[in-house]
């Protein structure tokens, strides 16, 4: 009776809008204490943070996509898109997916794509005659859609909990993310075709053009990919090297961001979302410290193995039950709360860790959008004053799309690890 209160108390709490990390916190100190262990477990978990050497790309990667949020980087490459995918049909539609999938990709956080990009990138839509539910729905899905690309923050932490190389998985997340954006363009090829929008036709100087306009930033995505799938660095370093890289191009060559007034700002900005990411991953590593004490994962795994037998059942299951998860959960709580507990099992099931991540994370982008709770719902809501229930109507097709290509890559792991396997890492 006691647990299903408990049960109830963080439902409520978590419905009511209170942080979840304060939740986290107080079960962990209330489960040590009631258990007879000193609560400074929880706080201990910190420090053990600090240990962790990825951890420094969370912050360096975070500052990065501020800063090409920031600056007036999104319409250089809104500009590029339009000149080479406009005159395909739905291409603007295209344009709005690379775009978030670049910047979500940066930033690790689809919140911050949706408020940031959204008032430039929907009424573009609109203009371009697309329909209101298909582009609301469009720039919602497309909010999350960059998780799986490098230099995504979700991964790193997945790496982290896990114990699983960061730099396998940004090869391994390549060609799933791109299944993922293709699925979703070939709808919106046909959205195009069915609401007659205008092309722009492809002019080779118009690309040129843009080509240029753009010339600093466009290598960003494939320094990080060759740097890490070369070889040449390790996913910190490679950090390290965006951090400098863009602060050098968006503060002294394209002089968007002033080094006094707004770089301070933007500074500040990503470091309030590292210190909530810190934040999370302190309590919420004390929780799952708790869980472990308790044998809690060894437990699951004996229930798990005797009601389930199959591989394809257990991948099933744990679909549905990680887009229940990503919808009640903020995507570094959940990684660090329940990667810990499906990770004995699915190695159980000889699903590779590697594959496990990228199949995770795919389940949270959906999550993401799930209806009721799901938390890009809501931010796109306040963006664009429309109603939760109008959002949730424009996005349900786009969930059942992600969900084909969930399938896909749950089931095909060698969408996953065929890069990792070719680079001889694994």
């Amino acid at each position: 009776m006691t647990i299903w209160l408990i049960v109830a108390l963080i439902v409520l709490l978590m419905l009511s809008g209170a942080p979840l990390f304060t939740i986290f916190g107080a079960l962990a100190l209330y489960l040590f204490f009631v258990s007879g262990i000193d609560i400074s477990a929880v706080i201990i978990e910190l420090y053990r943070l600090t240990d962790m050497p990825p951890l420094v790309a969370i912050p360096l990667f975070a500052f990065a996509g501020y800063m090409l949020a920031e600056s007036n980087a999104p319409h250089r490459l809104v500009n590029l898109s339009q000149a080479v995918f406009g005159w395909i049909p739905g291409g603007l539609a295209i344009v709005v997916l690379v775009t978030c999938a670049f910047f979500t990709a940066f930033t690790g956080a689809s919140g911050v794509t949706i408020v940031a990009l959204g008032g430039l990138l929907y009424p573009m839509l609109i203009k371009e005659h697309y329909p209101e539910k298909f582009s609301l729905g469009l720039v919602t899905a497309s909010g999350s859609i960059g998780l799986l690309f490098p230099p995504s923050l979700p991964i790193i932490v997945y790496g982290m909990v896990a114990g699983v190389s960061i730099d396998k998985l940004f090869v391994a997340g390549i060609i799933p993310g791109i299944i993922l954006i293709s699925i979703i363009a070939i709808y919106s090829v046909r959205e195009g075709i069915r609401a007659q929008v205008p092309r722009v036709p492809f002019v080779w100087s118009n690309v040129i053009r843009t080509m240029k306009e753009v010339a600093w930033e466009l290598p960003l995505p494939f320094i990080i990919i060759i740097g890490i799938y070369g070889g040449f660095v390790t996913a910190t370093e490679a950090a390290s090297v965006t951090a400098f890289y863009v602060f050098i191009v968006e503060v002294f060559i394209y002089r968007d961001l002033k080094i006094f007034s707004d770089l301070p700002r933007v500074m500040k900005e990503s470091m309030l979302l590292v210190g909530a990411i810190i934040s999370i991953l302190g309590v919420a590593l004390g929780l799952t410290n708790y869980l472990i004490d308790q044998q809690v994962p060894q437990k699951l795994f004996e229930f798990v193995q005797t009601n389930i037998s199959s591989p394809i059942t257990f991948l099933l299951i744990l679909n549905g039950f990680l887009i229940i998860v990503g919808m009640m959960m903020d995507i570094f709580s959940a990684t660090i709360v329940v990667v810990p507990l499906i990770l004995p099992i699915a190695r159980a099931f000889n699903v590779d860790p590697v594959h496990l991540g990228i199949v995770f994370l795919t389940n949270l982008e959906i999550g993401y959008l799930t209806p009721p709770v799901g938390l890009n719902l809501f931010l796109s809501s306040l963006r664009f004053k429309k109603p939760v229930l109008h959002i949730t109507k424009s996005v349900l097709v786009f969930i059942l799309l992600e969900l084909v290509a969930l399938m896909v890559i749950t089931y095909w792991p060698g969408l996953s690890l065929w890069l990792v396997h070719l680079n001889g890492t694994q």
